[in-house]
This record gives C-alpha cells, sequence and structure tokens, in this order.
C-alpha cells in the first residue's frame, strides 16, 4: 500500500496511508501534531485514521526526548504498547517484514479471535464488572474474552525502530 504526503505546510511532514480523504477537522488536526517542536522526521497516518482528542486516532508520532501517552487519540478499545528491546536498527535491517509476518500469524487480527481462551484471562477479576455495563453488550462476554490478546478489528500492527 502506497502513501502520500499530504500537501499542508507543517515542519514535520504528514506521511498518510488513509483509505479515505481527510475532512478539514482531520486535517487541522494532523497539522497542529506535525507542528510540534519535538516530532521525530514524520507524523504517519494508518488507514483508518479518524478524529480522536488531541491526536488522529490511527496515527503514528515518533517523538525525540518525548513521550505523549494519550497520542493514540483516546478511542475506546484503541491502545499501543512500547516495547523496548536489546535489538539495533542493524540487527533488524531486512527482517521486519518477516517479524511482523510471524506476529500477525501468532495473534488474531482483524475480526479474528483466539480459538482458546487462556487461564489468566478468565482469572481476570475484572470481568465481574461486565454485569454493570449496558444490556447490549453484556452477552458479549465470552466474545471479549476470546478476543483479550488480541489487535482487534480493522488494525494495523506497525513495527519501528528506533534509532
Amino acid at each position: 500500500m502506497a502513501y502520500e504526503k499530504l500537501k499542508i505546510s507543517t515542519p514535520s511532514p504528514v506521511l498518510s496511508w488513509a483509505n479515505h480523504e481527510l475532512g478539514n477537522e482531520e486535517t487541522k488536526m494532523a497539522k497542529n501534531v506535525a507542528s510540534l517542536p519535538f516530532v521525530f522526521k514524520h507524523i504517519a497516518l494508518m488507514p483508518d485514521v479518524h478524529l480522536g482528542k488531541g491526536a488522529l486516532v490511527g496515527s503514528v508520532i515518533a517523538t525525540k526526548e518525548a513521550i505523549i501517552p494519550a497520542a493514540v487519540g483516546v478511542d475506546i478499545g484503541c491502545g499501543m504498547c512500547a516495547i523496548k528491546t536489546p535489538f539495533t536498527g542493524e540487527q533488524l535491517e531486512g527482517k521486519l517484514k518477516k517479524i511482523r509476518q510471524d506476529i500477525e500469524a501468532a495473534i488474531p487480527t482483524g475480526f479474528s479471535e483466539n480459538k482458546d481462551v487462556e487461564k489468566t484471562v478468565t482469572n481476570w477479576q475484572k470481568w465481574r464488572d461486565f454485569k454493570e455495563l449496558h444490556r447490549g453488550v453484556q452477552d458479549l462476554e465470552g466474545k471479549a474474552m476470546k478476543q483479550m490478546g488480541s489487535l482487534g478489528g480493522g488494525k494495523v500492527l506497525l513495527l519501528t525502530v528506533v534509532i
């Protein structure tokens, strides 16, 4: 899938893989984030990018000497995890595609779910709070258990090497 460089004037470029035209508010939000002084190289917009609070949901914002925990756009169910590994960029050169394929083979993506529910998942104490949720979702507890640890629907797995 090819990206396009948005034609907006910002200190850091905005590269978009969006599968739709950005609206005025989305463009304004991308422009605001790309103008932050600690953005590293560029902002990346994923295919399902949409409005969030402060940042676009589905945007990837690499930073230099800064961390923005809420930069996932405060979308329900969206999240991200940064994991420091002992690997250098040179060690991973040419291997990221294979690593990504291996992760996607091991972890359900899209609307897929785990075949079995891990014991640690069923033992999670917060499942009892399901009865407090709206009646329309209370019967989805089993589905939620099978999707725990998945990459969810419509998500994109992005591997980034920090230099």
